[in-house]
């Protein structure tokens, strides 16, 4: 019997792979993926066998990578990031139960956007989050919209994911006039633009100018909660340590 693994690499660049991730790469029969996904894995694993599918042909690409491994197969299904966080292990296990295959499957995690964008603004994620995602293709705007207020009412700090597109250009307008009846317009927020990867760009700017902000989907965005400040050029949220221990018992 073959194996399948659900493979984040994480943002693109080797350097970011975690040293699992590359062993089961390296020792797949055959590697699948998004077209853009396999495209970047063949800088470095160039005499792999790769099998792509283009966008929306996910549900295409878990059968046939089930079926693969049900011949004996040993299949890696990439994805960047962690594949378990918006990637392919949630719909290759589904997809797995609904067809009874006697595969294997293991999950492969990786480096997300959002720490990968938050190590490039500084340290903005130190306390409770929330990840959503702008994008209406598989939740209905309107409950999107829900998760960012109940996100401000909890003063969570708030990264987008796929936050504009050609189609949705005022998502990110919409979230941001949320965000703004429970948090001051001068809250930082930090834009990260292809996290990770060769062409890799910053900035932070506020909340109440993120209207006018430069974002599209390669774009991540951490906004700030009410303690979070700018320092140096850095993004920084206290986690409290001051006021519980004093900076001199930290280790």
């Amino acid at each position: 019997m073959g194996k399948l693994y659900a493979v984040g690499f994480g943002p693109g660049g080797y350097e970011h792979m975690t040293t699992k991730a590359v062993e089961v790469i390296k020792n797949a029969d055959i590697v699948t993926g998004y077209t853009t996904y396999v495209e970047m894995l063949k800088e470095f694993f160039p005499d792999k066998e790769y099998l792509a599918t283009p966008m929306t042909k996910e549900m295409d690409r878990c059968r046939m990578a089930i079926d693969l491994a049900s011949e004996g197969k040993t299949v890696a299904m990439v994805s960047s990031g962690d594949s378990g966080i918006y990637g392919m292990a949630g719909i290759l296990l589904e997809i797995a139960n609904e067809k009874n295959a006697d595969v294997e499957i293991e999950t492969v995690p990786g480096v997300t956007a959002a720490s990968a964008a938050a190590s490039v603004l500084g340290a903005p994620l130190m306390h409770d989050f929330a990840i959503i995602s702008l994008s209406d293709l598989m939740t209905p705007f309107n409950l999107i919209m829900r998760r960012i207020e109940c996100a401000g009412e909890g003063d969570l700090i708030v990264c987008l994911y796929n936050p504009k597109s050609k189609k949705r250009v005022d998502y990110v307008e919409k979230a941001a006039d949320i965000l703004m009846n429970y948090r001051e317009a001068d809250t930082p927020v930090g834009v990260v633009r292809n996290a990770g990867r060769a062409d890799e760009s910053s900035y932070i700017t506020t909340l109440g100018e993120l209207k006018n902000a430069p974002i599209d989907m390669f774009s991540i965005v951490i906004i700030g909660n009410s303690n979070t400040y700018v320092k140096n050029g850095k993004m920084i949220t206290p986690r409290g340590y001051e006021d519980k221990y004093g900076f001199a018992n930290l280790d």
